[in-house]
């Protein structure tokens, strides 16, 4: 198929384009009507079936509905000194303070919280957390987020499309931002938009690992790849939080989680021996440990050879009574019955660490994400600066909520501001080059192999541990994968035009590998998730945020000093009987 043959260009013009209609896109936009804006959101996946759906456990707020001590400043702490000191300090108190209005918005728009029986919103224990602040709907709040925020934006009869494929941010000679490009994928036809200002919420990097918690195309690194070649860098590219229990099987879920509340309903972790091993890293919580800490565990047995055949470990829930099985873990149950046909009540389920988050992301100023190029913000998982080495559970269900408003309202000013838009036809030239050439490629090279060959570089040479020589040896492999690149075929069909966007799924995938490991390497140390087995130990003098640039230097960044009134609320915060979803 030939570019010839592609359906005409349609063009948009709007105030502030959205890329990506998860929680923090549609909660941009939201803000963006109320305040009578125009505004469009584009999504590659179904707005109902967003990523932020997936989210189980709940939304923090220091809102003291459950304790009364609480106050936004010790959400503050805790969230610094889990993040291990590399979380933003004026991020966090954007964030933490404005907390419990992102929990009034979602109430005005009608979400259904789980409620104490006098009314109050009901709210929960997790990991690290002083207080009980972690508001929730069941075991599925990240979907009743989202479909709260899907009603709310079709009331205001925000435009929303599903279907269209970003494939560069539009940037004119002045550096700013005048739109983006892309195509329908259901038909090729292209999509010109122009926009004052653009809004990139197109999440995170995880799914570049064989094994990850992200649907499979999802998750890719658009929102690296599309900032950094519009002039943007990246902040802690290498803090990628792993879950401890994703599936292995079947392959094309590989990675799907089982939810942490199977341990904390009393499930027990063992060895391909039979052995009961938490007793060897943390002997006191043993299977409430913390998750990074879990995680580490679950990957050493498997690594040191005591893992199963298909190289994991077996998390059993078939002693408990079955009535608790289907009455507390109902979507585990059903999961492991739909995927593998196991009965959960009898059986154990074989699980091996998962990619689960990326903490860093788009570097992004802390009072409105705008980032280093003039027009253009990042949120949700795009961004950076909350979360640090190691993310305190619910926090990122909250941040898309806070942060999608003020980054609503930053792009709303940033458009009423602008005295002249300079638009550049080489800009868009280039875009439509870029998709030309890989409809009229015709390569040996198969792009979804060429996925997988990175998704295992980064396992083995950048996963759960690493070391210099691994991520010099994955660096190495990786060069190989880009030189196969130059070859691929891209051939979209009748069903439509996936193909040309695995292609580009790859090109991400590449790039946020690169920055990925390129950091990992600078980051001598073991801190949070970050576990260097030829640097054991946590480095003061690495408590710096590490920013990478396209042209491959990562340079050191400073973290601000915490403010006193936070300062003096962070201390060591008890796990007992809590987890981390």
């Amino acid at each position: 198929m030939t570019s010839a043959t592609v359906r005409s260009e349609r063009r948009i013009a709007t105030s502030v384009l959205v890329i990506g209609s998860g929680g923090s896109g549609l909660r941009a936009a939201i803000e963006l009507a109320e305040s009578g804006v125009d505004v469009v959101v584009v999504g590659k996946r179904p707005r109902s079936d967003a990523h932020t759906s997936l989210a189980a456990g709940g939304i923090n707020a220091a809102l003291s509905t459950m304790d009364d001590g609480d106050t936004w400043q010790q959400h503050a702490a805790d969230t610094i000194k889990e993040s291990y000191g590399l979380a933003d300090p004026r991020t966090v108190q954007v964030v933490t303070e404005g907390a419990a209005r992102g929990i009034d918005d979602l109430d005005r728009y009608g979400m259904q919280f789980a409620r104490e029986e006098d009314g109050r919103i009901s709210q929960r224990f997790f990991g690290a957390h002083t207080f009980r602040r972690t508001a929730f709907a069941g075991d599925y709040t990240g979907l009743e987020i989202q479909r709260t925020l899907v009603r709310r934006a079709e009331q205001l009869e925000i435009p929303i499309v599903d279907t269209v494929y970003i494939t560069r941010i539009l940037t004119g000679a002045d550096g700013a931002v005048f739109g983006a490009y892309g195509f329908d994928l259901r038909d090729g036809t292209r999509v010109l938009v122009h926009a004052d200002s653009v809004i990139l919420a197109a999440g995170g990097h995880t799914r570049i690992w064989r094994r990850t918690s992200s649907r499979r195309d999802e998750n890719t690194g658009d929102s690296f790849r599309l900032a950094v070649e519009a002039g943007a860098r990246l902040r802690d590219p290498e803090l990628v939080q792993f879950h401890p229990s994703g599936i292995i099987e079947p392959e094309n879920a590989a990675g799907t989680l089982v939810s942490e509340a199977a341990r904390g309903e009393g499930g027990i972790l063992r060895n391909g021996l039979g052995e009961r091993f938490m007793q060897q890293y943390d002997p006191e919580r043993m299977e409430l440990s913390t998750r990074d800490r879990v995680a580490l565990a679950c990957f050493t047995e498997i690594k040191e050879g005591r893992g199963t055949a298909n190289g994991g470990v077996w998390l059993d829930v078939s002693h408990l009574p079955r009535e608790q099985i289907l009455s507390r873990l109902p979507r585990v149950y059903q999961t492991m019955l739909e995927l593998q046909m196991l009965d959960i009540t009898r059986e154990p389920i074989e699980i091996a660490p998962t990619a689960h988050y990326s903490m860093g992301g788009v570097w992004v100023r802390p009072d409105d994400h705008s980032t280093d190029v003039p027009g253009l913000y990042a949120i949700g998982e795009a961004s950076s600066g909350l979360h640090g080495a190691n993310r305190l559970g619910g926090n990122s269900l909250i941040e898309l909520l806070v942060f999608g408003r003020i980054v609503g309202q930053a792009a709303a000013e940033y458009s009423r501001e602008l005295d002249a838009q300079v638009r550049s036809a080489d800009a868009v030239a280039t875009a439509r080059a870029e998709i030309d050439r890989l409809l009229d490629s015709d390569g040996g090279e198969n792009v979804r192999a060429l996925q997988r060959e990175i998704r295992n570089i980064m396992t083995e040479h950048a996963g759960v541990v690493r070391d210099e020589a691994g991520l010099l040896a994955g660096l190495a492999a990786l060069d190989a994968v880009e030189a196969r690149m130059a070859d691929v075929g891209v051939h979209p069909d009748i069903a439509g035009f996936q193909d040309l966007a695995h292609a580009f799924d790859l090109k991400s995938a590449a790039l946020a590998a690169r920055a990925t490991l390129q950091a990992a390497l600078e980051r001598r140390e073991t801190r949070g998730c970050h576990n260097r087995a030829d640097y054991p130990e946590t480095d003061p003098a690495m408590q710096v945020n590490l920013v990478w640039s396209a042209d491959g230097t990562v340079a050191r960044e400073q973290i601000p000093p915490v403010p006193e009134e936070i300062a003096v609320l962070i201390r060591e915060v008890s796990q007992d009987g809590k987890l981390v979803e």
